[in-house]
């Protein structure tokens, strides 16, 4: 009897670890990759992402984009006027022009720049979707970098 237990608490035990490292592998490739770029002072593709987010108007967008940029979310964003926009919103084919925002930023700051931009916009469901940066000139990538230190 106390072998069985015990080999249940062991398969609990392999369960919980396979389960903790599902949840965690997204933060611990994030922070694998800031090491080992430190380290090594290469680019690791996929360090920086291209956030996308579109706004209703040009003052919304520059009022995002400069909380962002204030809160070292991002260390650049891009306003692009006038995006024509199509989409399905409620059932019904939706037309806007819409100001899109491209955001450069660390792949591992993008949930707390979507939670703010969550937060600010003023769409039900704003939409912020990110790209990772697979390359990039050195120069311009380590500009990134300073740009977000505290």
């Amino acid at each position: 009897m106390p072998l069985q237990d015990a080999m249940k608490n062991l398969e609990g035990l392999k369960e919980g670890i396979l389960t903790a490292s599902f949840l965690t592998y997204p933060m611990l490739r994030t922070l694998s990759l800031q090491l080992h770029s430190a380290v090594t002072g290469s680019y690791v593709s996929g360090t920086y992402s291209i956030v996308f987010v579109n706004c209703p108007n040009e003052q919304i967008a520059r009022d995002i984009a400069r909380g962002i940029l204030d809160k070292k979310l991002a260390a650049s964003v891009n306003i692009l006027p006038k995006a024509s926009s199509l989409y399905f919103w409620k059932g019904e084919i939706e037309e806007a022009t819409e100001i899109l925002l491209l955001i450069k930023t660390k792949t591992s700051k993008i949930h707390m720049l979507s939670s703010y931009v969550r937060l600010v916009h003023p769409f039900e469901i704003p939409e912020i979707f990110s790209l990772p940066v697979d390359q990039g000139d050195v120069h311009y990538l380590k500009w990134l970098e300073e740009g977000m230190e505290d």
